[in-house]
C-alpha cells in the first residue's frame, strides 16, 4: 500500500503543547485521513475512502476540523460532546482517586457482578497468556446509565456532576459511528431481511439497551528499563470505537500487504524497536482528529469483509514516555440481544452465533483472570488475513 495514498501530514511539534512532540524515530502506520465534514455532505469520493480503509485496516483517523486550515479545538469539541472537557474531568477523577484507599476505589469496581462497567484498577488486568499485568486503570461509563435506559449505577460524586457532558459526549460520539455505519450499510451486499432490519444502524439504535460506553484510561510513565505492553494486544469488541489521545502508545499489527511509514530519523531506543518487530508499528496522534476502528462485530455481520485489526497499547515514544497516558474513548457497540451472524448474502449460517452481550462478557471479564485470556479471543485470526 503505497504510503502517498494513505498516510496523513505530521502534525508540528506544538500540536500538543502541553506534551514533548511525537518523535520521527519510530515507524507509524498509514492510515488514511477523513474528512467528517465530506462525510456529513455525503460526499462519494469520501465515503470510498472510508470504506477502503474499513476493508484494508479497519483504522482510520477521522478529521473533525470544520476547515482543514483550522486550528482552533471549538468546533472540533462541538462535534464530539465537548471531549476537551472530559479530559479535564478525567484527569481530576483520576487525581481523587490517588488520595482514596483501595478499599474505596475498589467500590467501584463492578467486575464480581458481572459487569464491565465502572472501575479497573492498575495490573487488574492481564496482558497474554502468561498472566503479565497490564500497566493500566479504567473507568468505563454505561451509555444506558447515562441516558436513563437501565438503573443508575453507583459512581463517583465527580461523575455524577457531569452526567451533561457524559451524554453530550455519548450523543455526539454515537453520531459519529452511525455515519461510519451509515456508509458500510450503503455498501455492503446485506441479505433482504438484514435490509428489512434497518441494515446495521437498525441493530446500533441510541436508545437500545447495548454495551456502548465512555472510558477513561490512565498510564502512568514506565520505567526505562520495563517499558512495554501496557495493554495486551486485542481486537475491540463491539462495531465502531472512536479513540481521542494526545499522546503516544498506540500500535496497530499491520498485516503483510500494508507498509509502515519508516522513521524518519535514527535514535529510536532498544525498547521501542522491539516494540516494532513482526508487523507492530505505532499510530501518531493528530490534532483535530480522532481515530476510528472497527470491531468484531463488523467482522461477523460483514462475512469477514470488514477487518478489525489487532492493536495494542505501549509505553509512548520517545520523551513522551515520561509523561501520564490519558486517552477518551466511546465504544459503540451492537444491541444486547442482537445475534453476531453474517448479514450479508450468501454468508456463512454455521457456526458461532453468540449474543452481543454474551461476546463482550466473555471477551472483557476474560481479561480480568489469571487464566482467562486463551478464552477470551476475538476476531484476530480474520484480522491478520491477506489484504483483498
Amino acid at each position: 500500500m503505497p504510503h502517498s495514498e494513505t498516510s496523513s501530514p505530521s502534525p508540528s511539534p506544538s500540536s500538543f503543547p502541553d506534551l514533548p512532540p511525537f518523535p520521527d524515530t519510530v515507524p507509524t502506520a498509514p492510515l488514511l485521513s477523513i474528512s467528517y465534514q465530506k462525510l456529513l455532505s455525503r460526499d462519494r469520493e469520501e465515503e470510498d475512502r472510508c470504506w477502503k480503509a474499513c476493508r484494508e485496516l479497519g483504522f482510520f483517523y477521522l478529521d473533525l476540523r470544520r476547515s482543514p486550515h483550522s486550528s482552533s479545538s471549538a468546533s472540533v469539541d462541538q462535534r464530539v460532546g465537548h471531549a476537551g472537557q472530559l479530559f479535564d474531568v478525567m484527569q481530576r477523577l483520576y487525581e481523587e482517586f490517588d488520595g482514596m484507599s483501595e478499599e474505596g476505589r475498589q467500590r467501584f469496581d463492578f467486575k464480581d457482578r458481572g459487569s464491565y462497567f465502572g472501575y479497573k484498577g492498575m495490573g487488574k488486568g492481564f496482558v497474554d497468556k502468561f498472566g503479565t499485568r497490564d500497566r493500566n486503570e479504567f473507568y468505563n461509563i454505561s451509555k444506558d446509565d447515562i441516558l436513563g435506559l437501565t438503573p443508575q449505577l453507583d459512581a463517583p460524586e465527580l461523575l455524577t456532576q457531569h452526567r451533561g457532558l457524559c451524554e453530550a459526549y455519548i450523543r455526539r460520539a454515537h453520531a459519529v459511528c452511525k455515519t461510519v455505519i451509515q456508509v458500510l450499510d450503503q455498501r455492503l451486499a446485506l441479505s433482504e431481511s438484514a435490509r428489512r432490519g434497518g441494515g446495521l444502524a437498525g441493530v446500533h439504535r441510541l436508545d437500545a439497551v447495548s454495551g456502548d460506553q465512555i472510558r477513561f484510561v490512565r498510564a502512568p510513565p514506565q520505567e526505562r528499563a520495563v517499558r512495554g505492553v501496557a495493554l495486551g494486544e486485542h481486537t475491540d469488541f463491539g462495531s465502531v470505537t472512536v479513540l481521542f489521545n494526545r499522546a503516544g502508545g498506540l500500535q496497530v499489527r499491520l498485516p503483510e500487504c500494508i507498509s509502515a511509514i519508516p522513521a524518519k530519523d535514527h535514535g529510536a531506543s532498544t525498547v521501542e524497536q522491539e516494540l516494532c518487530k513482526d508487523g507492530w508499528t505505532y499510530v501518531r496522534p493528530l490534532p483535530g482528529h480522532c481515530i476510528v476502528n472497527l470491531g468484531d462485530a463488523l467482522v461477523k455481520f460483514s462475512n469477514g469483509e470488514l477487518r478489525s485489526n489487532i492493536h495494542r497499547v505501549v509505553a509512548p515514544p520517545g520523551e513522551q514516555a515520561k509523561v501520564t497516558r490519558y486517552s477518551l474513548v466511546y465504544f459503540c457497540r451492537p444491541e444486547d440481544d442482537v445475534r453476531l451472524r453474517s448479514l450479508v448474502e450468501c454468508g456463512e449460517t454455521e457456526g458461532e452465533c453468540v449474543t452481543a452481550k454474551e461476546w463482550i462478557l466473555r471477551r472483557a471479564l476474560g481479561r480480568r483472570k489469571v487464566d482467562g485470556w486463551e478464552g477470551s479471543g476475538g476476531t484476530e485470526k480474520e484480522s491478520m488475513r491477506a489484504g483483498k
